[in-house]
């Protein structure tokens, strides 16, 4: 079905490019959201790489087409870091009182909270990989191709995240 969305889309069918954006639109969301993008900006990210998507779906032409778009999606978050650097460092300041706060408290339940925190934490070369293959399934082949990075990289990284996770995990049992 999703190729068939894909070759009508390019042919400039609006209605399949309206399908496939409902298809993946939740995906693009919740990837965003693991990245540590706001709430509040979360729907913008999804916009704008919807954006892209459009006005390059002609160049996709090998490959899965999610896997496409988890480097859109990561190329968007990046982006939207460097322009607003300054105004998340205030943000995470007063995260204790944010909205953001409010969103991660009515979606997730106190441990899954624990655990989104602890990847937030993380360096992005080790959160993304973690991120990718349990919350959106991808293989350590798709992640190395999103990131443009080996196979065997990418199994690096996964290792070091875990450990990291672990050691932070050990760290919040010893003060309970």
């Amino acid at each position: 079905m999703e190729e068939l969305l894909l070759m009508k889309a390019k042919k400039g069918d609006e209605g399949a490019f309206e399908q496939l954006i409902e298809l993946h639109l939740k995906t693009v969301e919740k990837f965003a959201f693991q990245l540590g993008v706001s709430p509040f900006a979360v729907e913008d990210i999804s916009q704008e790489v919807f954006i892209k998507v459009y006005r390059f779906l002609h160049k996709h032409d090998r490959g899965k087409f999610t896997t496409w778009l988890y480097s859109i999606t990561l190329n968007v978050v990046r982006d939207h870091y460097r322009k607003e650097q300054r105004l998340r460092k205030k943000a995470l300041e007063l995260k204790h009182q944010s909205p953001e706060t409010a969103y991660v408290e009515e979606y997730f339940d106190e441990e899954a909270r624990a655990l989104h925190e602890m990847i937030q934490q993380l360096d992005d070369k080790y959160k993304i990989p973690i991120v990718l293959h349990y919350f959106h399934d991808q293989t350590y082949q798709e992640i190395a191709q999103v990131l443009g990075i080996t196979e065997g990289a990418v199994k690096t990284r996964m290792l070091r995240a875990k450990q990291q996770l672990k050691a932070k995990y050990e760290k919040v049992g010893e003060q309970l």
